[in-house]
């Protein structure tokens, strides 16, 4: 089985992640095919606590090529599984100003149930934003000058 992995680089790019949260998804048979094949994007992507429930909203899942008129709507919002405790966990976390839910990947387990990682984030500043690019260049400088002589 290959090792599928829907990754949301922008997500590190514009927040600080203070936590990780692992929670299972609720998927059509279409959408795990689709995922299985990374036709997933989590761009702008968010998740949300609505009556004790917590949701992904805006994730992207292109049709599956083969599901016919059975196939699923790509932008739906898709429930996420997790323990009551952890959902007021959560919700106490997001109370906190400017704190909010953002799927960080899409993952597949050992045992082939789809998972996403779930971050409690605060959004970067301007300032933030370039110290994070100018320290990402400086790291790829050193590892090339680093490559030319080993």
């Amino acid at each position: 089985m290959a090792d599928t992995q829907i990754k949301n680089r922008r997500a590190f790019y514009e927040f600080h992640v203070l936590e990780k949260v692992e929670c299972g998804i609720v998927l059509l048979g279409s959408e795990i095919k689709s995922i299985r094949e990374g036709k997933m994007t989590l761009t702008d992507a968010f998740a949300r606590i609505q009556e004790g429930e917590v949701f992904l909203i805006g994730s992207h899942i292109s049709e599956y090529k083969n599901a016919s008129h059975f196939g699923h709507e790509p932008k739906r919002k898709r429930k996420l599984l997790l323990h009551r405790a952890e959902i007021r966990k959560l919700q106490r976390r997001v109370d906190e100003k400017g704190l909010t839910l953002i799927p960080l990947r899409v993952f597949f387990n050992k045992r082939g149930f789809a998972k996403v990682d779930l971050g409690i984030c605060r959004g970067k500043q301007r300032h933030d934003k370039r110290q994070a690019l100018k320290s990402r260049d400086s790291e790829r400088e050193v590892r090339r000058e680093i490559s030319k002589y080993s």
